[in-house]
């Protein structure tokens, strides 16, 4: 085996080029890009009826193509602490002042959290403002929009375990799950330095979603739940890249 791999390397170690990599500043080049993302979103429409602002985090690839145009695809965690009049998902199996009872008779501590994910495919275009603005022709203004899948929920936590009346199957039934369709569009700043050490895009997202809700049935309404909600989530947004292109030696040294 080590002698397969020895016999593979060769000419590898044969020549050596003395160029490290490509000049951004000379040209536009295709290049592979892996990034990690964060965003503050405030809801719009029908969820900023259940929840105050959240947060997203989450990681994607692009590839960006030499006439600037970019192809990609993203996933994101949604996370958030604000649940808006919770007392009121747990009425029916709540005390008079809102507490649930757990099963040693003590009042439940419950937190509210919102939760959920979304997966977009996306393309965009870079407009340079290089020399102005960017350091190459590479980066400058970045318009991106996409399409995919989005789904949130309430998790309504209890640190103890101890109340069963909202564990297991039970939970689905105050939850509020909702998935459905979505597109974003975003406007921003890609900054991406002549060394590849530095490459980030700080900017301002604005997504649309169309969902239903996926259970059966709500305990607190004592019905199903039939209705199309329409929601927004405004925010801002950065991201850090990691970008990959090819080499490009001058000149190569036989040994």
């Amino acid at each position: 085996m080590f002698r397969r791999l020895l016999i593979l390397l060769i000419p590898f170690l044969i020549a050596t080029p003395s160029s490290a990599q490509v000049n951004l500043k000379d040209t536009t080049i295709g290049m592979a890009m892996f990034y990690a993302t964060y965003s503050f979103q405030l809801p719009g429409g029908d969820l900023s009826r259940l929840y105050g602002g959240n947060s997203s985090i989450g990681g994607g690839f692009q590839y960006k193509l030499r006439s600037n145009w970019i192809i990609g695809a993203e996933g994101n965690y949604l996370f958030g602490g604000t649940v808006k009049n919770p007392d009121s998902l747990i009425k029916m199996i709540s005390t008079s002042q809102g507490l649930i009872i757990d099963e040693n008779g003590y009042m439940a501590g419950l937190v509210y959290y919102e939760k959920g994910f979304s997966i977009y495919g996306k393309f965009g275009k870079i407009f340079p403002v290089y020399p102005t603005l960017a350091p190459n022709r590479n980066c400058g203004i970045t318009v991106m929009m996409g399409g995919g899948y989005i789904q949130d929920w309430i998790n309504i936590h209890n640190p103890d375990g101890t109340t069963p009346q909202i564990n297991g199957d039970y939970g689905k039934g105050y939850d509020r799950l909702n998935s459905g369709i979505a597109v974003n569009a975003s406007l921003g700043y890609l900054f991406m330095s002549n060394s590849r050490l530095l490459n980030f895009y700080l900017g301002f997202e604005f997504v649309q979603s169309w969902t239903k809700s996926r259970r059966q049935f709500d305990f607190d309404r004592m019905a199903y739940d039939n209705t199309s909600y329409s929601s927004q989530f405004y925010g801002f947004k950065v991201s850090w890249f990691i970008p990959i292109y090819a080499r490009k030696p001058k000149d190569f040294y036989y040994y």
